[in-house]
């Protein structure tokens, strides 16, 4: 790992501004003690102690209201529930990119269990702002020097990692060891070494680790996987999965092998292995792929344009996925099933506006069906589950084992892709063999 540390407003695409702070000793050492951070008792009267205490009194005040629409119209989804600001789960944002500031702190406003109380950033003055923007105390604000010092900061019990790919383990071990626990963005980093020494960290330090894998807490994709696992069209034999987009500046840090640890594959590919893993339950037993990189682009001097791969499962099932950073944008996947109907999502793996398709034979003939599904913000369902496992003491549905076997199988690809050779892969009997559930209240 290297001993500095990357100043990164995270996802921003000029790379070519970002410099390395030259900080001896940045990383694990002990980190510069501030004062105001570690003094001020606001923290305390912030963050009631029953917290820790008491999990079962952190339940929202539920009110009921007389039913407006006749028993045969759609049922309303419940209503917004919020838990009492005073407790919710703090977090602190690691990261000040376009993520961060697009999508996830807005995403506060509709969260049910969580709330931002603190900023990590490179830039102090982007930070002050934002800041401002979410109410949160400025005397909250980190940078990647003194982070270590959140230990001392009880309003805090969260970390969301929003940093370039080959930054996560670094602040996963350092939020595990400063006592906090860790949501961290996919991939969950540039290697299974990386991703096994994340989750011994979190373990060692009794905290827990989740990936961000949003699709598996969206209505849409839930939706999906019901179809799937229930077998409503047959067994789905064939999925076929796509995720492309044409990226752009050549300088920016996902075109940085050292950053990104790879190109389309893990940034963007990811979403159709994880997607395909989710609906079936399964775990492939064999991979097959390959890559290209168009000759003399610019962007693709470090890592690949294109990955091109075949998923094997023990059931049977085939599927097939494509990757590209050199398309137009497209993301979409189609579950074929044996007996009278496929389904699947187009657009799929956006952060808004997704919608379900489908077709099934009624009869003599076939019909498009289009179910309307609530539309959720996708990274408010992730915070609040997260925060919902820490106030139960449960383990995340998309706990850190769910990302390393992500990783294995990624390493697996570009492996049959180097040698033009069918990878095999570990079998595992069980369903879900990586994942953890749902909290009762969700």
């Amino acid at each position: 790992m290297n001993s500095q540390i990357l100043r990164n407003d995270d996802l921003s695409n000029n790379y070519s501004r970002r410099k390395f702070i030259n900080q001896a000793g940045v990383g694990f050492i002990a980190a510069v003690a501030v004062n105001s951070l570690i003094t001020n008792t606001s923290y305390a009267q912030n963050v009631p102690l029953k917290i820790r205490i008491d999990p079962s009194d952190l339940v929202p005040v539920k009110l009921n209201l007389p039913a407006l629409d006749d028993p045969s119209e759609v049922k309303r989804p419940e209503f917004f529930t919020p838990l009492n600001p005073e407790k919710k789960i703090g977090y602190a944002i690691v990261g000040l990119g376009h993520l961060s500031l697009e999508e996830i702190l807005p995403a506060f406003g509709q969260s049910k269990f969580a709330k931002p109380v603190a900023l990590v950033s490179g830039d102090p003055i982007k930070a002050k702002k934002v800041a401002d923007q979410y109410g949160i105390d400025p005397k909250n604000i980190y940078n990647y020097q003194n982070f270590d010092t959140i230990k001392d900061n009880p309003a805090v019990q969260a970390v969301y990692i929003v940093l370039p790919n080959s930054m996560h383990e670094e602040f996963t071990i350092r939020a595990a060891k400063a006592g906090k626990h860790v949501l961290c963005e996919k991939p969950m980093a540039v290697s299974s070494k990386q991703a096994e020494n994340m989750i011994a960290a979190c373990k060692n330090a009794g905290k827990k680790l989740m990936i961000a894998y949003r699709i598996q807490y969206e209505p849409h994709n839930r939706y999906a996987q019901k179809l799937t696992r229930e077998k409503t069209f047959g067994q789905v034999k064939i999925i076929d999965a796509v995720n492309g987009q044409n990226i752009g500046d050549p300088a920016q840090w996902r075109l940085k092998k050292k950053l990104a640890g790879g190109g389309a594959l893990p940034d963007i590919g990811l979403y159709c292995l994880n997607t395909v893993r989710f609906l079936l339950g399964e775990e492939p037993d064999q991979v097959l792929a390959s890559s290209y990189s168009t000759p003399n682009d610019p962007r693709f001097k470090e890592v690949e344009e294109a990955v091109f791969f075949q998923l094997r499962f023990p059931s049977g099932t085939i599927a097939n996925c494509t990757t590209s950073y050199g398309i137009h944008q497209s993301r979409r996947y189609r579950c074929y099933g044996a007996k009278g109907g496929w389904f699947g999502l187009d657009p799929a793996f956006a952060y808004h506006l997704l919608k379900f398709e489908g077709s099934k034979v009624v009869d003599d003939h076939e019909e498009n069906f289009n179910p309307s599904l609530p539309e959720k913000q996708q990274f408010a369902l992730e915070m609040d589950h997260f925060a919902k496992c820490i106030i139960d003491n449960t383990v995340p549905y998309t706990p850190g084992e769910e990302g390393l076997q992500d990783q294995i199988i990624m390493e697996a690809i570009y492996e049959s892709a180097r040698i033009g050779k069918p990878i095999k892969l570990d079998t595992y009997n069980k369903i879900d063999a990586f994942r953890g559930t749902f909290t009762k209240s969700e």
